[in-house]
């Protein structure tokens, strides 16, 4: 990682986003956690998943293209920096290219409720407070709640 920026956390460069899945906290964690899974759901609405590698392990990376609905592709990598089974995620996300200015890093928390659904908060750190403005300009808010309703409905179906 070049960007020191990312080393340090700073409430005004995130974007927190939560859910309560009505599921169990190991199956959400398994369907973010498996490749055979996560690129089943991943993604905003009517966005497809194009897997070139993944390898869901610490120092592991997934490289993937994100095709929207009107046929555009986005190139996308992930790097996965922590995984604690069954309750936390982190990685690095960005463009599917070395030394991304436009990587940010990203955390994932699983709690298990008592009555077996799961909270799960999704914490976004950019580099600047601009390029997060920039980040919620484009929609990460927006489609990151499309993500998890995509989660939501994906280990709804898992679960039956």
């Amino acid at each position: 990682m070049t960007n020191a920026a990312l080393s340090q956390w700073s409430m005004d460069r995130e974007i927190v986003m939560s859910r309560v899945i009505d599921a169990p906290r190991d199956l959400v964690f398994e369907a973010w956690s498996d490749p055979k899974h996560l690129p089943q759901w991943f993604g905003p609405k009517g966005f497809k998943i194009e897997t070139f590698e993944i390898d869901v392990r610490v120092g592991g990376v997934w490289r993937f293209n994100m095709i929207g609905p009107d046929g555009t592709i986005y190139g996308n990598r992930m790097r996965f920096l922590r995984i604690e089974r069954p309750s936390f995620m982190e990685m690095y996300h960005g463009d599917d290219q070395d030394d991304d200015p436009g990587m940010f890093r990203f955390t994932i928390t699983f709690a298990e409720q008592a009555n077996g659904k799961t909270v799960l908060m999704m914490r976004q750190l950019a580099a600047s407070t601009e390029q997060r403005d920039g980040m919620i300009g484009f929609g990460a808010v927006e489609y990151g709640y499309q993500t998890l309703d995509k989660l939501a409905a994906y280990v709804g179906g898992l679960k039956k």
